[in-house]
């Protein structure tokens, strides 16, 4: 189901809870609204749809992806950017990494452990910090 995009700052400033098999359906309603924000948004957040959870999609190009409970265990490069978010309106300057190493569960809650570079690794480290609390 598309859902609205939730822009209360003080919502998305809390810091998300681990998602649970129970919140599977949740994985779909991200999909949803990232597939209808296609032309303006490459990456989701749970808390982006009002659910406080641990999950992340995002366009990896050639498909959607999907990450709960995901962690960055290893990062390296630091460089300066300008990120947008649809919760958020305008431009904001941040910094990122280069390279990085995810922890995370996929859809079937597999333990699976990837690395990442550029702009992929980009939009993991926008929506891992969605589920931080942390705001660009």
């Amino acid at each position: 189901m598309i859902k609205p995009i939730i822009k209360d700052v003080l919502f998305l400033n809390q810091k998300s809870e681990p998602a649970t098999e129970n919140d599977k359906y949740v994985v779909e309603d991200l999909l949803d609204t990232l597939k209808a924000n296609k032309e303006r948004c490459v990456g989701m957040a749970a808390n982006m749809i009002g659910v406080n959870k641990r999950i992340i999609v995002f366009n990896a190009g050639f498909m959607d992806m999907i990450m709960i409970n995901p962690i960055i265990i290893k990062k390296s490069g630091t460089y300066e950017t300008e990120e947008g978010c649809l919760s958020l309106s305008g431009i904001r300057k941040t910094t990122r990494y280069h390279n990085i190493e995810v922890e995370f569960l996929d859809v079937n809650f597999k333990k699976q452990r990837q690395k990442y570079f550029g702009e992929v690794a980009q939009i993991i480290q926008h929506e891992i910090d969605h589920c931080d609390g942390i705001l660009i």
